[in-house]
């Protein structure tokens, strides 16, 4: 069993890939590799999909490496394999962003990619932080994490999801933000699970293990 985690520099992945590693030790589940290879990711047992910066650069920087993009979407729209995104990875899910230039997304999650506007004004935008989930739809990756456990976000813009039964999970920042969605065998974080300590631990795990 190997789990991808694609490298396309967009955003360092070394947290990243010290906490997948970890917990794959832990639950024994499976091998984990960082890579650009569109090979291994097109017969990866999972992916992951990380980014870090703005929606239009993380697309830009995708497309850009050859075969990756088409390898995922083999991979997960055709073989099923179980996909996480994480925070940009997560928006790219969405129909479009809107994030400076309208850019097309995966289109797997119906939605938008637009900036967070807090009610209070006084907030500031990047969301940057420890914020407490508020898990609105129960999912096998969230087994063991409650509403009011912590994850740790850093971002200025968010997916509205057009189907509320894929938004799993939002926090408070002054007005919803969606920090988890999911349909089938795809799930996004808009929070970085490999910093959120024990509650990100736990969902990786539940990542690794899963059986859509």
């Amino acid at each position: 069993m190997l789990t991808a985690l694609v490298d396309y520099d967009s955003g360092n992945l070394h947290s990243a890939e010290k906490a997948f590693e970890r917990m794959a030790r832990e639950t024994g589940a499976c091998s984990v590799v960082v890579t650009s290879d569109a090979d291994v990711i097109a017969r990866a047992d999972r992916i992951v999909l990380p980014g870090d910066g703005a929606f239009p650069a993380c697309r830009a920087a995708l497309d850009a490496v050859s075969g990756i993009a088409e390898a995922i979407e083999t991979a997960v729209i055709q073989r099923g394999v179980p996909f996480l995104g994480i925070c940009v990875g997560m928006q790219m899910l969405a129909t479009v962003g809107h994030e400076y230039q309208e850019t097309k997304g995966f289109g797997w999650i119906a939605g938008e990619i637009d900036r967070i506007t807090p009610s209070d004004t006084a907030l500031p935008v990047p969301h940057m932080g420890w914020n407490d989930l508020v898990i609105d739809h129960p999912h096998p990756v969230l087994d063991g994490i409650s509403t009011g456990d912590h994850a740790y976000f850093v971002h200025s813009y968010q997916m509205t999801a057009r189907n509320s039964a894929e938004r799993l999970a939002h926090v408070d920042y002054a007005g919803d933000v969606t920090a988890i969605i999911g349909r089938d065998n795809i799930l996004g974080t808009q929070f970085h699970p490999e910093k959120s300590q024990a509650t990100g631990l736990r969902l990786i795990a539940n990542f690794l293990t899963w059986r859509p």
